[in-house]
């Protein structure tokens, strides 16, 4: 059972009078006068002497590992909220920011919003925070001006503490690709190529004729090339002009989903030259082009995620890498990107690509990942490998 700490208690006969009046059904008799026809369930104490309280808590008190990050369910990230469930129904304006509060350890305030549910059982203090701080120990307190619905009052403040996990979770959930995640390569406007590229991975165009797409059938190492009509590389090209109009309504989709994620962790980091640096999973956000210019890393287990917010264009130098670290795959990695996408000569790239333009791999340059263009996608004896 949660425990939480009281500011005073009660002495041991008060506690003792307390159970024998509960047994005896004294509490509503003493301190409650129940109108007739008026039904009260077994072991309800009614009256204006019945004081709420707090029952349990999420995080529960003294927990550890608590998460520094909530995802609701439309993939709006906010720091870990924190929910109390009272012992009684409550009285709304009474249960708020100023009855309701979060503190780290150190002191510091942390805002937020509180909400009743429907019931009026359960109060939600939602962080304006994006996430709580890692490894920090926080305290939650409800004030005695909470009352119950029929105006009385918290008999003594309540409160309980946790400490949050030692790395941060962003809990931003993977974009969903639907039936465009079997393809490495996926356009709207086709395919240049120059011979000899590496493909492991469905290709596809749409809605552009099958003519359109450069690639041999020996650089397919693994997958299936697919057309809208009967034109296109042979033997090997497969018809199929409704999968690939799900396909690219399914990129599309894909692309406004990573466009539309709130709450960025990081907006305009450095200014978006971000070669040098290890970037831990999280939403980030620039409003300007980013520049990977030397090696950057993507440090996270298996399970993080990471999610790239670009106006402008994005562009990797020649010879750079994008690492991955800790277990972190590429297809937790989603690139959205406003502008066109320029892969450097023999660079390497890792993760998913949602252009709203052209993607262009110059000469040798390789990806562990997909190309998804609204537009267009240019090869030059590229190697391509979908995770």
């Amino acid at each position: 059972m949660t425990r939480f700490e009281a500011h005073s208690k009660p002495p041991m006969f008060m506690a003792l009078l307390f159970a024998a009046l509960l047994a005896g059904g004294g509490i509503g008799r003493a301190f409650a006068a129940v109108d007739p026809g008026v039904t009260v369930a077994p072991g309800t104490l009614v009256g204006a002497a019945t004081e709420p309280t707090v029952i349990s808590s999420n995080p529960s008190n003294r927990a550890t590992n608590a998460p520094t990050s909530t995802n609701a369910g439309d993939n709006v990230v906010t720091g870990t909220k924190v929910t109390a469930t009272f012992s009684q129904l409550m009285d709304a304006e009474t249960v708020n920011s100023l009855t309701f509060t979060v503190k780290e350890s150190n002191g510091n305030d942390v805002p937020g919003t509180v909400v009743m549910n429907d019931a009026q059982t359960v109060a939600t203090f939602t962080p304006t925070w994006f996430a709580l701080n890692p490894n920090t120990s926080y305290t939650a307190t409800i004030t005695t001006a909470a009352k119950n619905a029929a105006g009385v009052a918290m008999a003594n403040p309540v409160e309980w503490t946790f400490t949050t996990n030692a790395v941060a979770f962003t809990g931003q959930a993977v974009v969903p690709l639907g039936t465009a995640g079997p393809f490495a390569i996926l356009t709207k406007s086709g395919i240049t190529d120059v011979f000899p590229s590496a493909i492991n991975g469905n290709v596809g165009a749409s809605p552009i004729t099958g003519a359109a797409i450069h690639l041999k059938c020996s650089e397919m190492l693994t997958g299936t090339i697919y057309t809208v009509d009967a034109a296109g590389p042979l033997p090997c090209r497969v018809t199929a002009p409704t999968l690939l109009t799900k396909a690219v309504g399914d990129m599309q989709i894909a692309y406004n989903n990573a466009a539309g994620r709130k709450n960025p962790n990081f907006t305009n980091l450095k200014g978006g030259k971000i070669g040098g640096l290890t970037l831990l999973p999280g939403l980030y956000k620039w409003t300007t082009g980013v520049l990977i210019s030397t090696n950057v890393t993507l440090s996270g287990g298996p399970n993080a995620v990471w999610i790239f917010q670009i106006a402008g264009t994005l562009t990797q130098a020649s010879a750079t890498s994008v690492i991955l670290k800790g277990g972190a795959l590429p297809k937790n990695i989603f690139w959205q990107t406003s502008g066109a996408v320029a892969i450097g000569t023999t660079a390497h790239f890792s993760g998913v690509i949602l252009a709203k333009t052209n993607i262009a791999m110059n000469t040798s340059a390789s990806a562990n990942g997909r190309l998804l263009a609204q537009t267009a996608v240019t090869l030059q004896k590229n190697a391509v490998r979908r995770p």
